[in-house]
């Protein structure tokens, strides 16, 4: 086989995002711990980071898959949403992380940076991510498991947001 013309093989890295301090922003921190634990081979990056800061985790892979909260006030706290960047809506002006991930991703591209081809979403409708030092809302920790397996999933290639979406992706 001819090197030049061989694939490379598909890196693909969770980004667990969050707030540690936050009540039910810590989800995908949790997750990320999680999923590392049960799959270390896989790249995890847990990151407080947002907006603009977040072009490094996104370059280098061909596929990121994300975990974070979500409040759009449509479902109940603990509703697990799956999907693919393209289906999220773009940051309004002013929008509290600043730039979304969107914004960031075409940022990269016009930059030219090897940014990921695929980016999925795994995000929990969260309760509350404001109060410091408070706890996790219960059912938005009991959607923890869920969203690990769904992850290892994901991670191995068995599974795409379109073909497995326990819930409709936010708009």
């Amino acid at each position: 086989m001819d090197p030049s013309t061989a694939s490379e093989p598909e890196r693909v890295r969770l980004l667990g995002l969050g707030n540690e301090l936050l009540a039910d922003d810590a989800f995908g921190l949790l997750v990320a711990e999680k999923v590392a634990a049960r799959m270390p081979e896989l790249d995890v990056v847990r990151s407080s980071e947002s907006g603009f800061a977040l072009l490094d985790p996104l370059t280098g892979v061909s596929r990121v898959i994300i975990a974070d909260t979500i409040q759009t006030g449509n479902a109940p706290p603990g509703t697990l949403y799956f999907f693919d960047v393209s289906e999220l809506a773009a940051s309004p002006a002013g929008a509290p992380h600043g730039a979304g991930i969107r914004e960031v991703l075409a940022l990269g591209r016009a930059l030219g940076l090897p940014v990921a081809k695929e980016v999925w979403i795994v995000a929990v409708e969260a309760a509350d991510c404001a109060t410091l030092g408070g706890t996790m809302h219960p059912a938005v920790a009991a959607a923890v498991p869920a969203a690990v397996e769904w992850i290892l999933a994901a991670a191995r290639g068995l599974r795409r947001p379109d073909s497995a979406r326990p819930a409709r992706s936010p708009r």
